[in-house]
């Protein structure tokens, strides 16, 4: 049976390009650091999905997780918030309720795909069902799994169950990837060609975000072949840069531990790869994560 905990929310400080945020230690935060921006229905600034695909999207995740969060005894609700112009998503839980709030604002800028748009509600079901590590709160760990981890479990669990039946060698076709992240998923899932494509198709959501990251923050632009070479003291529990979340995504897709797997609410090391039980890729990157054990 799968514990989890709470705690207050305790709000704790992010600077970004010289710019400083908030985000709640108990999830509620966000999917982006707080911001101003507002797309609000039939605005100019409108691009990224229609309404349709919103729901699609959401549809489709939806039916895979509710039972498994019902397995727990808990209510999964996604609040479907197209006409709020708000560009963000944000998870919360209120006892045996766990909600996921999702922003039409964030629909529709204009960097987000629909894998994209997948990409940020498995996010926001990892803060919920993510694992290990865990948000630091006032009197010991939060219920929450941190931004990082949130992002590793939505490639690495969450978006290979979402593209599990589709035609993904089609698909991938169609989405011009980066050599770098083509050949490092061809390589590491040379034996099966359809999980190479779901590798590369989460990596190309993962980009997407990444764009939207990187002009929220007025940062450089994000690479496969570049990736952040800062390596943290400690584990870092909230928003990672661009280039560091883009190669978050980037390794939960290469890692090759199943997606059926179940990760651990206690132990980092279990239903992921990690360097202290052997695996050399899909590691979380050291950008924002430090190894109990190496």
């Amino acid at each position: 049976m799968i514990k989890f905990f709470k705690t207050s929310a305790v709000v704790v400080g992010l600077t970004i390009a010289g710019t400083a945020f908030t985000c709640n230690t108990d999830g509620s935060g966000g999917f982006l650091p707080e911001n101003d921006l507002k797309i609000p229905v039939g605005s100019k600034m409108a691009g990224g999905i229609s309404e349709a695909q919103f729901m699609s999207v959401i549809d489709r995740i939806e039916a895979i997780y509710e039972p498994v969060i019902s397995s727990l005894g808990v209510k999964l609700t996604i609040q479907r918030k197209w006409s709020d112009a708000t560009v963000n998503a944000n998870a919360s839980q209120s006892g045996k309720v766990w909600n996921v709030n999702m922003y039409g604002g964030l629909a529709r800028h204009e960097t987000i795909t629909e894998d994209g748009f997948a990409l940020v509600l498995c996010h926001e079901l990892g803060h919920h069902i993510g694992g290990a590590p865990k948000k630091a709160g006032l009197f010991g760990g939060s219920w929450a799994s941190n931004e990082g981890q949130a992002d590793y479990f939505a490639n690495l669990k969450c978006l290979r169950k979402t593209f599990l039946n589709d035609d993904n060698i089609a698909i991938v076709a169609a989405l011009n990837a980066p050599k770098a992240l083509t050949d490092a998923c061809n390589k590491a899932y040379a034996k099966d060609k359809d999980d190479a494509a779901i590798c590369i198709r989460g990596g190309m959501a993962g980009k997407s975000v990444a764009n939207l990251f990187s002009v929220l923050s007025k940062l450089p632009d994000t690479l496969f072949d570049s990736p952040d070479a800062n390596v943290v003291k400690k584990t870092d529990d909230n928003h990672p840069k661009a280039q560091c979340r883009l190669d978050t995504y980037f390794q939960g897709s290469l890692c090759d531990i199943g997606m059926n797997d179940e990760v651990s609410q206690k132990d980092e090391t279990v239903g992921t790869c990690n360097i202290s039980t052997g695996q050399k890729l899909g590691n979380r990157p050291f950008c924002w994560f430090k190894p109990k054990k190496m």
